[in-house]
């Protein structure tokens, strides 16, 4: 099972970048999207209904603002379009596919770096989040939860971390809300369990050279109940070419996506 996540960044932007040849390229079961700042009705184009998958995007309220998608290869079972918490489903921040016993998500965790208000939404996110979580590591069922959290864990996960201290992103109260979910809620960072090299970035600021000098932050995860996690056999984060100011991150899984129906 391969699985892709990108924060687009823009869709239509990702696309005219030829994100869509690459994904069709990579041949992934499921692809979790971010970003995609466009109502769907709008994308009339039909790549933004890739060729041999089922599409569904939640969007926001607010026209060209956040907004997620998922494709999947396999018909899910069900499809749910949000959390039934206005503050995460008014923006489109949450889309689940279930597929058997297995559950996919594409989540767009709120950032807190354009002032002071956002990152108090974004801490009332975390604290609605967390017994969510706790919740559904315990249910039983596997989850994989793909997307842009907008926090880097560790000092390995951003070059700068010394200066970053007191930034949103890599503020200490983020960063232990991410300790507390890996070391008592029971899920797992899959990149890291496979990877642990340093300076494996998913994100670059466009501002001066960050990009050029992989002066970047790792905030774009495949977070996993232990049951799915440790059948990660491989993690990419390709760097070829630019879709986003974000790079596409793929986990390979020893694990089959169950199957009701194929695309007509």
């Amino acid at each position: 099972m391969r699985i892709i996540t990108l924060n687009a960044n823009g869709i239509r932007s990702a696309a005219n970048k030829g994100f869509f040849d690459w994904m069709h390229a990579r041949d992934p079961d499921v692809v979790c999207i971010q970003e995609t700042k466009a109502q769907h009705q709008v994308l009339k184009d039909r790549m933004f209904f890739p060729e041999g998958y089922h599409t569904y995007y939640h969007d926001a309220l607010k026209k060209g603002y956040s907004g997620v998608a998922i494709y999947s290869r396999h018909q899910p079972d069900r499809v749910h379009y949000g959390l039934g918490w206005d503050v995460m489903d008014h923006e489109g921040r949450w889309l689940q596919a279930d597929f058997g016993d297995l559950s996919v998500i594409s989540l767009y965790l709120q950032s807190g770096s354009s002032k002071e208000e956002r990152q108090q939404v974004k801490y009332s996110a975390m604290d609605y989040l967390m017994p969510r979580l706790r919740e559904m590591a315990a249910d039983g069922r596997e989850y994989i939860i793909c997307g842009d959290w907008n926090i880097a864990h560790r000092n390995i996960d951003i070059k700068n971390w010394r200066s970053n201290q007191k930034n949103s992103g890599f503020l200490p109260e983020e960063r232990a809300w991410l300790d507390e979910l890996f070391d008592e809620a029971g899920w797992v960072d899959v990149f890291r369990r496979v990877d642990d090299r340093e300076e494996q970035y998913t994100w670059w600021s466009n501002r001066g050279r960050a990009w050029d000098n992989n002066t970047g932050w790792r905030i774009d995860y495949h977070i996993a109940t232990p049951g799915v996690a440790e059948r990660a056999v491989s993690a990419e984060i390709y760097k070829d070419q630019r879709f986003s100011d974000h790079a596409p991150l793929t986990l390979d899984y020893e694990f089959t996506v169950p199957q009701r129906s194929p695309v007509e």
